[in-house]
């Protein structure tokens, strides 16, 4: 799995990711569990969607 997902996209993913999650805590519903993906997306930095569309947003890395 390559990176596919830059820093500032994995910040938002995870704290986007992390208010659905605690929204459903809070609201004692199951759809706070649609906050994970985008948490393990924003972790891992890939995105299978992103790998689908072509859509690679990772710095390049100079030597």
């Amino acid at each position: 799995m390559e990176c596919n997902v830059g820093k500032t996209e994995q910040v938002i993913r995870i704290t986007i990711g992390s208010a659905i999650l605690l929204t459903g805590l809070l609201n004692k519903s199951w759809w706070g569990l649609l906050g994970v993906a985008p948490i393990i997306t924003g972790t891992i930095r890939y995105c299978p969607l992103n790998s689908a569309l072509g859509i690679n947003n990772c710095e390049v890395q100079r030597a």
